[in-house]
This record gives C-alpha cells, structure tokens and sequence, in this order.
C-alpha cells in the first residue's frame, strides 16, 4: 500500500492498511526527514532552540499525543519507539490529546515535531497519524511530499525499535502532561474576568473524544456551570462519525432547551473542528462562527489584522472584513494553508466551512475548544444569544444563507469526466445570471456578479464530488443547489 497525506494527515481503515507496521515505517521515514535536514541546515533557525549553543549535544525532540481511538496510546508508544531508536527524544502524551494542545506542546517545548494518533472526525473503524512540524501546525505540502517520497524508496530492512521500558528507563521516552501548558496557553488568549462574570450556563458534549478531559474542567475553571454529555471514553463514538454535527448532537440541543443553557458546545474527537449551539439549541454553523469570531475580537477584543479563509468558505467574513477594513486571503481547502499564512504573521484569524479555526498569537492548527471558548467570550461581552448578534450582522452586512452538499458517483471514472467536462465547458450562466469569475484554484468555484456563487470540489480518493452553494435567501440557494445537481449528473452531449 502506499501512505499518502490528505488534507490534514495519513488516515486509513483500522487493521487493513493502518497497521503497526505501517505506523512503524512512517515513524522511520520522518525519523530520517527530522535528521537529514537538521544536518544539512534546511529548516529555519527557529530549530536552533534545540541544537544551538546552550543544547549542542541534545538530541532532537518529538511530541506524541494520541486521540480516543482503539489503541490509538498503543500506536503512538509504538512510534515513540521507532523514534528512540532513531536517536530522536520522545515526550509521550500521559492521556488523551487533543491535536491543538499536542500542536502547542510542539512550541512549548521548542520540539522538532509532533504526532498525534487521530483520525479526527472519522467514523470509528478508521485511524491516522498527523505530523505537526516545528512550527506547531500542519504539514504543509512541501514536507508531506518529502515524507512520502521516503515511503516510496524505503528498503525492506528491517526498523529498528527500542523496548518501551528500556527507552523510559534510559529517558529516550518521558511521560509527559501537555493538558497543563496548553491551558495556560489559553488563559493568556482570553479574558477570564469577564466571562467568570458572565457566569453562563453551558452544556458540552465530547462526543466520546480527546477533548473529555480538556473542555468542560476549562470552562468550568472560568466560572460557568456545565451540563456535559459523553464524556466517557467511546472508541466507537456511539456508533458514528465524531464530527460536531446538528444530525449528530442532538442530545446536546435537547439538554440546552430543557435546561435553558446559553451555549451548547462540541469538538470532533481530536478536538481540532468545534460545534456550537446557542440558546433555545439553535445550531450556528461554521461559516457563522468564523464571522461571530471576527466581529468579536476587532469590535469586543479591540485586534486588528488580516483574515484568512479557504475557497469554500462562506463570504459572510469578508463582509464583516471589509467594514472595519481588513484584508481577506483566500486560500485553497485544508489548515495547512491558513496556517502557513497566521504563522507568517499579519493575520488576526483564520478558519473554514468545515469547522476549524485560529487566531494570532496561538498555533497555527484549527482549535476547537478555542473556538468554543471564543463564543463563549462574545456572549459574555455583549450579553445577547449569538442568533442574535448575528441577525444583528446580517442586517448590517446582507443575510448569507450557505450549503454544503455530498453527491456520490458511480465510480472514478464519472468524476475524472466530470473535471475535464468542467474545465473543457464550465457554465456560463447560473441562477439567471452570468457566471463572472472562475476559481479553479481547488476544484471550481463559480461566482456571480452580485456575489453568489456555487463551488465544486472532486475528492482525489474516492467517487465523492461536494457541492457548495452562496447566496442571500433560501429560495436563491435552493435554485443553485438544483443547478449544481443537474451540472453534476449531466451526460456530455455527443
């Protein structure tokens, strides 16, 4: 089999393909990665902290982390191992955690790199392995490609690995808490007088995930009463994907209007995506969130700077950008490219439709409990539900109504004449208007003069082609979403 990185990470079904042996031979080749670039000098000085002058003869270091998964702790061990025996110090997780918190660990402790055994919001027969470089954010494409060029030339010789208590004893591997830095971390971006002021009353669900120990004692640290639901360990996430859906918290919605909470908050089981729920169990979408964040931090928090998001993401944030006069970077779909761009600096957040956001001043990677807590701090500020801040915005800025829509095809063949039908004759006209720009940065985004705008974005793996529609009512997103149905379907005319 060949391990190929997505948009965040290597995730394979469990037992077939993502195997001990596999984790072995991955961990093996960015051994190798880590250590051939230190000693010719290709990564940036930040990575002196960890060879300079005060520790010339340390060797480098990596942070492990691990999510809720079935032995999700035995195959991060396993790459502490390979690590160890390659020469390269480990501090291993002491319990569950969650990709931002391990993404923190990596700047906390000027590491080289991290890993976190996750497969994020997948269904629970599926795990992965993030790589987190030095710089406490996704890998970006350059490095993945360099990883993966290793896989494909690695010799059958056999990796060699060091005995877990033999590494623990020698201090090649250290059990090590990141929960406490990280929380400390958080506390530094936010502001806790007010919200213990606020003293909302929220209700959080893990989903069975890696934030079970991280988000309801956080928020409860700032003074709100929480009502908390699966926050026991559930290697099968009750039977589902752990991906903070309204389809799949539903019990959350129901504990937030009987109970009258204020906020009914989620992250997936990495604990990198978040979903969040205002009073009454209102869902606010992503989309929404990333706008909500914005207005909070330059009109509430008094920051500044730019915004980043990627092609699919709603415009609902370039509007509320533009009125205080921030600049807008769009990016293609996946973290790794915000996150290139908030840890360059100018940025003040950046975020995506699928429910992942940053702001400055913390790691470059999606932060779900973050997220939670930002919206927690924007109640507390303006002392009124989200639903109605946001309608607020809405008469402020225009009403942004946005879907996302999954459309399966027979095979891959259809979706590869799918792409070529699109590049060869794209539509010209959509929703009785011309279509006035083409994106074809990630997949196809077609938009409208008067700003609405229909996207189409083909998965590289499997027969999955995703629609995404913009406008500013239902009846006009409904039109698209039928349009895009008919230009998905469609038989090229012979």
């Amino acid at each position: 089999m060949s391990i190929r990185f997505g948009t965040s990470g290597w995730r394979a079904i469990f037992a077939d393909e993502f195997t001990f042996e596999n984790v072995r031979k991955l961990t093996h080749v960015i051994a190798g990665h880590i250590k051939e670039n230190l000693e010719y000098g290709f990564f940036s000085p930040e990575y002196g902290l960890h060879a300079g002058s005060e520790q010339t003869s340390q060797p480098p270091l990596v942070v492990i982390g691990y999510d809720t998964r079935f032995f999700s702790e035995e195959f991060a061990r396993e790459a502490a191992e390979v690590f160890a025996a390659s020469g390269i110090r480990v501090f291993l997780a002491d319990s569950e955690t969650p990709t931002p918190a391990l993404a923190w660990a990596v700047l906390d402790h000027k590491a080289i790199g991290g890993v976190v055994i996750t497969a994020s919001h997948n269904p629970a027969q599926y795990n992965g392995y993030k790589w987190t470089p030095y710089w406490g954010g996704p890998a970006t494409p350059e490095v993945t490609a360099d990883i993966e060029r290793r896989l494909a030339i690695l010799s059958q010789h056999t990796i060699r690995h060091m005995p877990y208590d033999k590494a623990l004893r020698d201090g090649w591997i250290v059990r090590t808490d990141f929960r406490t830095p990280y929380f400390k971390k958080l506390r530094g971006l936010l502001d806790l007088k007010r919200l213990k002021a606020a003293k909302l009353k929220v209700g959080v669900d893990s989903l069975g995930g890696a934030a079970r120990n991280y988000l309801r004692p956080f928020l409860e640290e700032c003074g709100m009463q929480v009502t908390s639901l699966h926050e026991e360990r559930d290697v099968l996430f009750g039977g589902h994907s752990s991906e903070p859906s309204p389809e799949i918290l539903v019990g959350l919605a129901d504990a937030v209007k009987k109970k009258k909470l204020h906020l009914g908050l989620s992250c997936d089981g990495d604990a990198d995506r978040f979903g969040i729920m205002d009073a009454g169990g209102v869902w606010i979408p992503p989309n929404d969130v990333l706008a909500l964040a914005l207005h909070h931090l330059v009109v509430n928090r008094g920051m500044k700077g730019s915004v980043a998001r990627s092609l699919m993401t709603s415009h609902f944030v370039d509007a509320v950008a533009k009125s205080h006069g921030l600049r807008v970077r769009e990016t293609p779909v996946g973290f790794k490219f915000i996150g290139d761009l908030l840890r360059g600096g100018g940025f003040l957040i950046g975020g995506e439709e699928s429910g992942g956001l940053s702001i400055a001043g913390h790691v470059p990677e999606k932060d779900g409990p973050l997220a939670c807590l930002l919206m927690a701090e924007l109640v507390a500020f303006e002392r009124k539900p989200l639903a109605k801040i946001r309608e607020e915005l809405h008469k402020k800025h225009g009403a942004f109504h946005n879907v996302r829509v999954n459309f399966h095809l027979e095979n891959l063949v259809f979706a590869k004449e799918l792409n070529d039908r699109l590049k060869l004759k794209p539509p010209t006209v959509l929703g009785g208007a011309s279509v006035w720009r083409i994106d074809e940065t990630d997949g196809f985004k077609f938009v409208l003069k008067d700003g609405r705008w229909l996207g189409l974005r083909l998965s590289g793996t499997e027969p999955v082609v995703r629609l995404y529609v913009e406008a500013f009512n239902k009846k006009d997103v409904d039109a698209l979403v039928a349009e895009g149905k008919k230009i998905v379907f469609a038989k090229e005319k012979r």
